[in-house]
């Protein structure tokens, strides 16, 4: 049986939204599919528990960073840069996801919080530094 995620991106400046199959050697590629290989001696992995997202007109950036309790700062591992539409196929497919999850596992508890009261989420501009804030 093939695996299944929920893919966006541009391949040879090719806009795709769709989705992955992930066949098995001896099954034939159905077409209109996109096969992708997952070495995992090239595939960079990291881990991040804070991710800063911002945006132009014309992008958005996610910055994925790990912080530890302990140390000053947290360090950032991975940028990526999007398009807004790309960003919005991101939104979509993880809102999927999650909504998959917790079908499957049950709720996500973000400390009895929900974004609209702001339980996940903070604005930096209230962190001295990055302005408007306390210093």
């Amino acid at each position: 049986m093939p695996s299944v995620i929920l893919w966006i991106g541009i391949i040879k400046n090719v806009n795709f939204a769709g989705k992955f199959v992930f066949m098995d050697n001896n099954q034939p590629k159905p077409q209109n599919q996109l096969s992708i290989e997952l070495n995992p001696q090239t595939t960079k992995v990291s881990y991040s528990n804070l991710a800063i997202i911002s945006h132009s007109r014309s992008e958005f950036v996610l910055d994925f960073a790990t912080t530890l309790p302990g140390l000053p700062k947290a360090m950032v591992s991975d940028r990526i840069i999007m398009t807004p539409e790309h960003a919005k196929r991101l939104m979509n497919a993880l809102f999927d996801n999650v909504s998959k999850y917790e079908a499957q596992f049950g709720v996500i508890d973000l400390g009895g919080k929900g974004p609209q009261q702001g339980g996940g989420t903070f604005n930096l501009a209230d962190f001295g530094p990055f302005g408007g804030g306390k210093n």
